[in-house]
């Protein structure tokens, strides 16, 4: 599956004036805007050209509701005039989340479309399968669209950046809250066998300390390719565990509340942020079986009417019904894609004229305080050349009824 937007002409004027040198030569200068601009491959004075690669078909096809969305949201950038006047040109192909599958779409992306950049690219295994590839390039890997930790390490990666908060510190926000309000906590995780599942994990058991790391009773996981978790499901409960840590990918998410509530296993549930979605979650679960369960959000809860007079909210649900008007407005990934690709068109703005590789990571790395819609209030993106960490604060939610509802302070990885 591949997404394009169409690209239409942009021209740009030169204003030509006379200079009188003894009444009889004419010169023609060009403005100094135009002399002064710089295009890497995948960028002229028409268009940007975008590459990604995102899993439409297969176990976490799920997600590909935020290709779609970014793809949308770039159309109607486009619409209203595009990025400094520059219409961008977006290819999303399908990887079925399969590492060697996105190799091979990203050596296309590259080599054959040239791109000027990657975006928003899914997955821990399908990036960490191109980390190296996209940095001896030299092409920026940006805002991709998991939280592993390695995303953030600007020294030995230069041309990778992540977007929303890194998975390790989410996972050690969850134990201190269990450490401080589950009375004799034995815990039970189920964890996606890859490294997505680790950097939660690891995360987790930092938060825990060494000396509670005993406190986990049981720990199983599944593969990405497995029909079901829930022969893990039953090992979970039979351990005895009054506290479950879902590491967890939509698809089997959904499996295992439902088969929590199908085996009358009812613990303290923490399932991750990646898979805290009505759509693709909690309803194909079951409303009542997913009551209780907590999470960590850093994004407004698209089923919460606390949000719905706000401007942002506001702003997403016109965007919505005119680009997406079949879309399920309770699946939070079109949030997550819609606050992404403002982010990314935020960076666009400020590379100005200047349309280089090099300038568009000094620019990605130099967001100061940006308020990208859908986030909720207090939580803001900031980056520097030392930290390639855009999003880092949580606040954490339960499932309530029909909705996610935040609870207590905002979190960061200081506090």
């Amino acid at each position: 599956m591949s997404k394009s937007s169409s690209i239409s002409r942009y021209s740009l004027t030169r204003r030509a004036f006379a200079v009188t040198a003894l009444g009889t030569t004419l010169a023609l200068a060009v403005t100094p805007a135009l002399a002064q601009k710089k295009y890497d491959e995948g960028a002229n004075d028409t268009e940007i050209k975008i590459g990604q690669t995102m899993p439409y078909s297969g176990n976490a096809s799920a997600y590909g509701k935020i290709g779609q969305t970014e793809a949308a949201f770039f159309k109607m950038i486009n619409d209203t005039g595009g990025v400094n006047g520059r219409k961008i040109n977006f290819i999303s192909l399908d990887d079925g989340y399969a590492p060697p599958k996105t190799v091979e779409m990203t050596r296309k992306l590259v080599e054959e479309d040239k791109v000027l950049f990657l975006y928003g690219q899914l997955g821990t295994p399908p990036n960490s399968a191109i980390h190296k590839y996209v940095n001896t390039k030299k092409v920026p890997h940006l805002f991709l669209a998991t939280g592993a930790s390695k995303w953030g390490n600007p020294k030995e990666f230069p041309w990778t950046m992540g977007w929303q908060p890194d998975y390790a510190t989410e996972g050690a926000i969850y134990a201190k809250h269990i450490l401080a309000n589950v009375k004799d906590a034995k815990i039970a995780v189920l964890m996606q066998n890859d490294d997505y599942g680790k950097d939660y994990f690891n995360g987790f058991k930092a938060g825990l300390g060494k000396d509670n790391e005993k406190l986990i009773v049981q720990f199983s996981t599944y593969e990405v390719t497995d029909p079901t978790v829930d022969s893990q499901m039953i090992q979970l409960k039979n351990s005895g565990a009054n506290v479950f840590f879902n590491i967890t990918t939509p698809k089997f998410a959904a499996q295992a509340i439902k088969k929590a509530a199908e085996i009358g296993w009812k613990p303290a549930h923490y399932l991750n942020n990646v898979s805290a979605s009505f759509g693709s979650v909690f309803i194909p679960a079951g409303i009542d079986a997913s009551q209780g369960v907590i999470t960590a959000m850093y994004q407004k809860d698209v089923t919460d009417s606390q949000w719905e007079k706000m401007p942002d909210f506001i702003a997403w649900k016109e965007f919505m019904a005119k680009y997406m008007p079949n879309a399920d407005l309770k699946d939070q990934n079109h949030a997550y894609g819609y606050a992404s690709a403002s982010t990314m068109v935020e960076v666009l703005k400020k590379c100005g004229d200047d349309l280089t590789r090099e300038n568009l990571m000094k620019q990605a790395a130099g967001l100061k305080g940006f308020e990208a819609p859908m986030l909720i209030p207090g939580i803001k993106i900031d980056t520097s050349a030392n930290d390639f960490y855009p999003i880092q604060s949580v606040q954490l939610a339960r499932v309530k009824g029909n909705t996610v509802e935040g609870f207590g302070p905002i979190m960061s990885s200081d506090n």
